[in-house]
């Protein structure tokens, strides 16, 4: 098998406008998360670091590219999966956990064995980024089966 054998071409009309959509909600959620929860968090659990958490254009530039990568792999990752284990809320349900395990079990984890991070703040953020990753994969789901319909449709 190579590269080259897939099941289905990728689905250029369907894969944008779910990417842009899924890019307002995760985009939506990791602010809402970061000055509702997390911000105020750290600052708390760590008042001996100077300036932590802090507000100004280098950390909203970086944050731009961190919302970037994460778009565009959950988005990335939801639509692989279902291209290999089929559409449907259970399937979105478990590509959005196996995406928030890869990208904030794995972060919040390693934050917090270098002590820049405490179980407090954990229990909050985890299950908002897990929520976050679940309503994108389903967004996923959405979206390429809407958009591609569409897409049927008109061409038939």
């Amino acid at each position: 098998m190579t590269f080259t054998d897939t099941k289905t071409p990728f689905p250029h009309k369907a894969f944008w406008p779910t990417l842009a959509i899924n890019g307002l909600w995760i985009n939506a959620s990791e602010v809402f998360r970061y000055f509702a929860f997390v911000m105020g968090d750290m600052r708390a659990a760590f008042p001996q670091i100077e300036n932590v958490a802090p507000m100004n254009v280098g950390v909203f530039m970086v944050w731009g590219v961190w919302d970037t990568i994460l778009l565009i792999f959950a988005t990335g990752f939801a639509w692989l999966w279902f291209e290999k284990f089929g559409y449907g809320a259970k399937q979105a349900l478990a590509a959005g956990t196996a995406a928030w395990l890869a990208v904030f079990g794995l972060l919040w984890v390693g934050l917090y064995n270098m002590n820049l991070a405490t179980l407090d703040i954990m229990a909050t953020a985890l299950p908002l980024a897990w929520i976050e990753q679940v309503v994108a994969a389903l967004i996923v789901n959405w979206g390429l089966q809407t958009f591609g319909r569409r897409r049927a449709s008109a061409s038939a």
